[in-house]
């Protein structure tokens, strides 16, 4: 396997492929398969990804700091990984693995991340406008002044999440988790709240107003 051709540009059908720990940072991957890929470790940072194929494949510990991760990432495993400043608008995240990954700065706007993982993640004020979580786990997430505008959360696991100051304005919040939740100041105007359990949460300061769709 020749990781000039890759960097260059020449080789981009790695399904399958090992690339442990190489360095691939500033490499343009746009529409590359690297379906079911070994990338644990590797150095991504600054590299492009738009319209590539990561379905299953194993990014834990991956630098993805500022990339263009715009692809299908369904099933991935990105644990620990950090994603600092990356743009995944759009992207396909279903089921993929967050926990312990570094989340900030990271514009999922419009993402999908139906069942995915994001226990106890730090999304401290990152853009999840219009994104699609329903069924997704955020047990004890971290987000404070994050912006659901508009989000998907049907079904989604929040209890014990940080949502203090969050814009969830629109948000379909239709069977979520919400217990011992922290909603401190949360705008919730327009939202569906429909079925949430929002017992032992804190709704103080909070801005609500009930609608059916």
């Amino acid at each position: 396997m020749s990781i000039e051709a890759i960097k260059s540009g020449e080789l981009k059908q790695l399904a399958g492929t090992n690339l442990e720990d190489e360095d691939l940072s500033k490499t343009d991957l746009s529409r590359a398969n690297l379906a079911g890929s070994t990338l644990v470790g590797t150095n991504f940072a600054h590299s492009k990804f738009e319209g590539a194929h990561l379905e299953g494949a194993n990014l834990m510990g991956a630098n993805l700091q500022q990339t263009d991760l715009r692809a299908n990432l369904m099933g991935a495993n990105l644990m620990q990984a950090d994603l600092t400043g990356a743009d995944v608008r759009g992207s396909n995240l279903r089921g993929a693995n967050f926990m312990g990954a570094t989340l900030s700065e990271v514009s999922f706007a419009g993402a999908f991340l139906s069942g995915s993982n994001l226990i106890n993640v730090d999304l401290q004020g990152v853009d999840l406008r219009g994104a699609d979580l329903r069924g997704a786990n955020l047990t004890g997430a971290n987000l404070k002044g994050a912006d659901l505008s508009r989000a998907d959360l049907q079904g989604a696991l929040l209890s014990e999440a940080n949502l203090e100051e969050a814009d969830l304005r629109k948000a379909n919040l239709c069977g979520a988790n919400l217990t011992s939740a922290n909603l401190l100041c949360a705008e919730l105007a327009g939202a569906n709240l429909d079925g949430v359990n929002f017992d032992k949460a804190c709704l103080v300061g909070t801005i609500a107003q009930k609608f059916s769709k």
